[in-house]
């Protein structure tokens, strides 16, 4: 892709976060624009002008946290989901969506850990029956889950 564009979710609240931010930023290197939103993303995709081939959305998970963080419902988490879904469709480009599967392990004691966990676990499910690909990385290998790489 000769244009692409970054959507970070993730908020600058402390120093080391600004820093991994910086790293971030730098590796990805010039060529790359950006856009930073926590919690609007469906408006953030939509709001992407035409030139762009390419969003890579990163990432879900931080996405989630900032919305429980801010005191969100699981039912306006999901209806925020299906708007990205819907904003998504809508638009020209390629979406890269990159999110954590925090299913596996042992099941958190806290009642918030457990929220968080199974509604990631639901975000997950519906991008990926939405997604023509879903790829899932685990120690840097890549395993296709669903449909084909280019």
């Amino acid at each position: 892709f000769k244009s692409k564009i970054f959507l970070a979710t993730a908020p600058a609240l402390d120093d080391e976060m600004k820093k991994r931010i910086k790293a971030h930023q730098e590796a990805r290197g010039p060529e790359w624009a950006a856009i930073e939103e926590q919690t609007e993303i469906a408006e953030a995709v939509a709001s992407v002008k035409t030139n762009y081939q390419v969003i890579l959305l990163d990432c879900m998970t931080l996405w989630l946290s900032n919305l429980i963080m801010a005191g969100e419902q699981e039912s306006q988490i999901f209806s925020r989901t299906e708007a990205f879904i819907e904003a998504i469709q809508k638009i020209p480009q390629s979406v890269i969506i990159v999110s954590n599967e925090v299913g596996y392990g042992i099941v958190p004691v806290n009642d918030i850990a457990r929220q968080f966990r199974d509604i990631m676990g639901t975000v997950n499910q519906r991008l990926a029956a939405c997604a023509d690909v879903v790829v899932w990385t685990v120690v840097g290998l890549p395993q296709v889950l669903k449909g084909k790489l280019r």
